[in-house]
């Protein structure tokens, strides 16, 4: 007998269902310059799974003499010209397990610190339709780390937390995740998640279906009940 699912997936987006990382990375760098400044790599590092507000802060920092607002926008409209260009990249298996819960009924949400315009302009791209709620950077009272964005989103679906699965790329998306309540799978791509609370870590999506997702749910769902 199959494992009984959860009632929503919610999905990280930029570098677990997306791979835009190197997006960011390459409008980081040019903005920084501009301005005198460098910008290395372990620096961009340092932004993965940041809230932009955050990240623009550290930008400041380096040099970009912008308001925040408009460093946020400056990121985003780069990113989106990259994504408009080069086309949606992926992770390994995501699209094909999004396809795998959608066709088993399951609810999923998109929970991204990423602005909402570029989020929809993600998802609108996506050739079937791929989430019944978005909770962008700029819908969250507070970003990740915090659990608001995936409390959000859960009450946006109806569905208690403890009901749901996220999946995420970054220490701060598993910690904002985890504080929610939901079942977290870390997926990590560009830095390492170790020692930010996944309940499982998996390191592709690749061959992945719905019911991976609601065996691993069923076992957390398990545990819990056994250390209460």
């Amino acid at each position: 007998m199959n494992p009984s699912p959860p009632a929503a997936v919610l999905w990280d987006m930029d570098g677990t269902l997306v791979d835009t990382e190197p997006y960011w990375m390459a409008a980081e760098t040019p903005l920084v310059e501009k301005f005198g400044g460098t910008w290395s790599h372990e620096q961009a590092l340092r932004l993965v799974g940041l809230g932009l507000e955050d990240s623009a802060r550290i930008f400041q920092d380096a040099g970009v003499r912008m308001g925040i607002g408009d460093i946020v926008d400056h990121l985003t409209d780069d990113v989106m010209s990259q994504l408009a260009t080069k086309g949606v990249p992926f992770r390994p298996g995501a699209r094909e397990l999004l396809t795998s819960l959608r066709q088993s009924g399951i609810a999923t949400g998109l929970v991204t610190m990423s602005l909402g315009r570029m989020a929809r302009s993600v998802v609108d791209l996506i050739d079937f339709p791929a989430f019944d709620v978005i909770v962008a950077g700029d819908d969250a009272t507070r970003p990740k780390p915090f659990p608001d964005p995936y409390l959000q989103a859960c009450e946006a679906l109806g569905v208690s937390p403890a009901d749901a699965v996220a999946i995420e790329d970054s220490p701060n998306g598993i910690r904002s995740a985890v504080a929610a309540g939901a079942a977290t799978i870390g997926v990590p791509l560009m830095v390492s998640v170790a020692g930010a609370g996944a309940h499982a870590v998996w390191p592709t999506l690749e061959g992945r279906t719905a019911d991976d997702i609601a065996a691993f749910h069923r076992d957390h769902t398990s545990r819990l009940g056994a250390s209460r």
